[in-house]
């Protein structure tokens, strides 16, 4: 394990004019808006199901893989690989002696041209492929997530824990959405119209993107009239995704009914003053006594500006670097290399 950065995290203290949900989550943008990826990048291409290609970012340290962890992130709802918080934590998380592998959900970013297919919040079992074959190169992974993604790795640590490999060694969840149908619900208030709005473009953007390339699986022009998130759950995401309707698709992807079953060290960071997820929603769920929560009076929506050592302000690089490097989670014994997965490539 690396021995550096291995301290506590600087305590989260926002200046005075920094707090408020709407606040920080629109700070925490324009804080990260220049960040750019500039180190070496190969890329990992891994099949997680027939015909399904996922796009990893992947930054090796030098000298053998097997000297090292890797952390592998996963983007939220709109995101990609070059998300200026996967770039704060995969910088933070690189300078402290980590692999880093930044992975697209499919369909997004670079990884349309892969797979004309899209993501939604259920879709975990991608994640896990990923996971595997990063774990036949190195000796422990540890797992970041947020938003949307931060979902789907919580619905791995549980749900599909069983395919994990054992090289998994902790994780850190920013503003994760357990109750998908009250994030809805918040999401969807007027207040938030700045939000769904831009969430919805963006969905019905990538729609258009990738319906062309599908093959006449998606129906074109589906996406025209929408102008709410929960309706492009309704007339997309649901049926496509094998769901009976948005709320079946909400009722069966979200991971707080999974929480109670995850057995690795587990960081969800939380703000109670998140635009998009009440805090109530993330409280009500048992957990097991592998994961701890977090929730801060303030921090907005995978926010959290303050000082900090991380790129961009971003406060919770900091945070889950301290936690991956805290005793409770290096005293555990690292785990032999996984084998390969077949269709998996590097270029």
């Amino acid at each position: 394990m690396p021995s550096s950065a291995s301290g506590d995290a600087t305590p989260f203290r926002p200046a005075w004019y920094a707090r408020g949900g709407h606040v920080q989550t629109i700070l925490g943008f324009f804080a990260r808006r220049k960040l750019v990826w500039t180190l070496p990048v190969e890329d990992l291409v891994v099949e997680s199901e027939p015909g399904i290609r996922i796009l990893g970012r992947v930054t090796w340290r030098p000298g053998e893989r097997s000297s090292a962890p890797a952390l592998v992130l996963l983007h939220g709802m709109g995101g990609a690989d070059d998300s200026t918080y996967m770039i704060s934590m995969g910088i933070v998380a690189h300078a402290a002696g980590f692999h880093v592998v930044r992975v697209n959900m499919r369909g997004a970013g670079a990884s349309s041209a892969l797979t004309p297919r899209l993501y939604n919040a259920g879709l975990e079992s991608d994640l896990v492929a990923v996971i595997r074959e990063v774990a036949r190169d190195v000796p422990s992974v540890f797992l970041f997530g947020a938003s949307l993604g931060a979902n789907h790795v919580l619905l791995a640590l549980g749900r599909s824990r069983d395919r994990l490999p054992a090289a998994v060694r902790a994780a850190i969840a920013i503003s994760p959405p357990v109750d998908l149908a009250a994030c809805s619900a918040a999401l969807h208030a007027r207040r938030n119209w700045i939000y769904y709005s831009r969430f919805t473009k963006q969905l019905k953007a990538t729609y258009a993107e990738v319906q062309p390339m599908s093959g006449g699986y998606y129906e074109a022009g589906r996406e025209i009239g929408v102008t709410t998130v929960r309706e492009f759950d309704e007339r997309i995401t649901a049926p496509y995704g094998g769901f009976g309707s948005a709320d079946d698709y909400y009722a069966k992807s979200s991971s707080g009914p999974w929480l109670h079953a995850i057995d690795r060290p587990t960081l969800i960071l939380s703000a109670e003053d998140d635009p998009m997820i009440p805090g109530d929603s993330v409280r009500r769920f048992a957990r097991s006594g592998s994961v701890t929560l977090e929730m801060m009076p303030t921090g907005g929506h995978v926010a959290f500006v303050a000082p900090t050592t991380a790129p961009g302000s971003f406060w919770p690089a900091e945070r889950a670097m301290a936690f991956y490097l805290s005793p409770r989670v290096t005293d555990t014994d690292p785990s032999p290399l996984e084998p390969r997965m077949a269709g998996s490539t590097r270029r």
